[in-house]
């Protein structure tokens, strides 16, 4: 889910960005829920990048932080409409599944939960 400033500034939170000629292209977080269990945040690529691989790069560079930590296992919540496809293919892409709810989240019929091990 997408986090405010203030809560990309909170302890446990590393938000990274990325840039193409000066221009803001992408953007993604990882949150510590405990030492084993990361969660991706914030994971957004701006309109004038889609579909030219700056949100794998992302996933990419999160993934390695999240294991260069230490963690096995990192969950995301994304949207369930047909607007969060792209952003779901790519994540099973990357051996997500679908999973029950974690850390204090709950069911809503407008967010899809998956995780992954590392």
């Amino acid at each position: 889910s997408f986090l405010d400033f203030d809560a990309l500034r909170a302890d446990g939170v590393t938000f990274w960005s990325i840039h193409r000629d000066n221009e803001l292209a992408g953007c993604g977080a990882l949150k510590m829920l405990d030492a084993q269990h990361g969660e991706i945040k914030s994971m957004r690529t701006a309109e004038s990048f889609l579909r030219q691989g700056v949100a794998a790069h992302m996933l990419d560079h999160i993934i390695d932080a999240a294991r260069t930590r230490g963690l096995d296992r990192l969950s995301l919540e994304t949207g369930s409409s047909g607007a969060f496809e792209p952003a779901t293919a790519l994540y099973r892409r990357y051996g997500f599944t679908e999973c029950e709810p974690f850390a204090d989240y709950r069911r809503d019929p407008f967010s899809r939960f998956m995780t992954r091990t590392l």
